[in-house]
């Protein structure tokens, strides 16, 4: 298995990157930072800088908090039906500029092209969903069951929303939050990850053009994280946070929000289980853990983290599924055909190497992989591992990569206590011909989202989020997304 030859890129910026990375958008203009510090961004693939963004300070934070408290009035009494045509262009204009994002994606995340363009076709989509949802935003009307009076609930936007976004999805993690909350009415501050700032610089650009108001979406990055966000939360203008990323982080959010009572939306870890019962059709299931496991290289919070093969299955399963997972092509992610690229940081190969390391001194066997790649850039080799002690470090951690743990199973009822025994419950995957049992078993798994017979759960149109440690509140779906930038008013009438 061999990377990709590949060299850094040459210094005359033929990306055109720096047209992404020109400054923090703040109240609909481009700025250098109060502080005029820079943040490097690196391609995973060579280890290159490729751009510097800026590095926001206190004081941005605060000018942040100011232009979306100053934009909100009128962006919350915009017609309905204006900030549909609104989030509608948003979309059009993403799926028209939709290679170049996609490119961009992949040279600042390392992930395949393939991908990429996946994750903006999936980013758009929460843009044409909400600009049909933004209408449809309706209140309640009734009777009171003792008479008399009538209840009317009215369905008002929360106020300013702080948002955190993830390096892993650099622009459908963004658009699953920017799109419904300005759908409700909302203004936004927008927080990328650091390692890929320049795909949510791109998106701002792009929503400018579409004619959002200047103010209703920021967007700021910063290398001190916990200081800036813990002073946009004590400001009391801001009245949500919505946060993607690891349950650790989340828990240390949740605090900082708790001191002025601040709504709060958390999307956090996973550890999904990926079931295979022997009734299952091989190849389908293989077909389903190969999206499941590898899109995105694995650096997903749905990725299939722990994979359950019923024992009359599992050795011919193992051998094909290895046969897939051998053969994948490694390389950077701008070279169209790279199959799995990068990781994120050196840090994350780290992480990766210390958990198969731990399972195999603990007995497990690599099938393929399993050894870190030598080279310029952060990769690590498709690799799947049998005979995996369930006390190892990966049955309980995040693998976060391109690896593929099996464990044997026996019995329906085993697999379930097996697939609950964690602190997570986001996403699971069930594989069976009998969907009575499918059904039993979705039933009796802790997750907030379970996939039966195929290897991809996410949908705008269906509500995403995880029960457990995994996080707070759903995004997308027919009203669930919407519901959570909104706020309801009671108002007692005797009309």
């Amino acid at each position: 298995m061999n990377v990709n030859q590949h060299s850094p890129h040459p210094d005359h910026d033929p990306f055109g990157l720096s047209a992404f990375s020109r400054g923090l958008y703040i109240g609909g203009a481009w700025l250098p930072s109060v502080g005029e510090g820079r943040i490097q961004v690196i391609d995973p693939s060579t280890e290159a800088v490729i751009a510097a963004v800026p590095d926001a300070t206190l004081a941005d934070a605060a000018a942040a908090v100011e232009a979306a408290a100053g934009a909100a009035e009128s962006w919350r009494e915009t017609p309905p039906r204006k900030r549909s045509e609104i989030l509608r262009r948003c979309f059009e204009l993403v799926v028209e500029r939709s290679e170049t994002l996609a490119r961009l994606i992949s040279l600042e995340n390392g992930k395949a092209l393939r991908d990429a363009r996946g994750e903006v076709a999936y980013a758009a989509e929460f843009f044409r969903w909400n600009a049909e949802e933004a209408v449809r935003i309706s209140g309640e009307f009734g009777i009171a069951p003792a008479g008399g009076n009538r209840i009317v609930v009215d369905y008002q936007p929360i106020g300013v929303c702080v948002l955190i976004t993830p390096w892993n999805f650099p622009a459908a993690m963004a658009t699953r939050k920017i799109a419904p909350a300005l759908a409700a009415g909302c203004t936004v501050i927008l927080k990328p990850a650091s390692e890929t700032p320049l795909t949510a610089y791109a998106l701002a650009a792009l929503y400018e053009e579409a004619g959002v108001p200047p103010g209703v979406v920021n967007v700021m990055t910063t290398s001190t994280p916990g200081p800036v966000i813990a002073a946009m939360l004590a400001d009391p203008r801001v009245r949500k946070l919505s946060f993607t990323g690891s349950t650790g982080v989340g828990r240390t959010l949740l605090a900082e929000a708790a001191k002025n009572v601040i709504s709060c939306s958390m999307e956090l870890g996973g550890n999904a289980p990926f079931i295979v019962f022997d009734d299952a059709d091989i190849d389908a299931a293989i077909d389903g853990l190969m999206v499941a496991k590898m899109r995105n290289a694995g650096e997903a919070c749905t990725a299939a983290n722990r994979i359950y093969v019923q024992s009359a299955i599992h050795d011919a399963f193992a051998e094909k599924f290895t046969r897939r997972m051998a053969a994948l092509e490694i390389g950077p992610g701008v070279d169209p055909n790279t199959e799995c690229g990068p990781m994120i940081t050196r840090k994350a190969v780290e992480k990766i190497d210390r958990l198969v390391t731990d399972a195999i001194s603990r007995g497990a066997r690599a099938l393929c992989g399993g050894r870190t790649l030598a080279g310029p850039g952060f990769f690590y080799p498709p690799t799947v591992l049998v005979n995996v002690s369930p006390a190892s470090d990966m049955g309980h951690e995040e693998i976060f990569g391109p690896v593929a743990p099996l464990y044997r199973f026996e019995s329906e009822s085993e697999v379930i206590a097996a697939a609950n025994d964690t602190e997570y419950g986001l996403a699971a995957y069930i594989y069976t011909r009998d969907i009575s049992r499918g059904v039993r078993v979705a039933s009796k798994v802790e997750a907030g989202m379970i996939a039966l017979n195929r290897g991809l759960v996410s949908d705008p149109a269906a509500p995403f989020g995880g029960v457990k440690q995994s996080g707070l509140g759903r995004e997308g779906g027919q009203h669930h997304g919407i519901a959570e930038f909104m706020e309801a008013k009671y108002i007692a009438t005797s009309f």
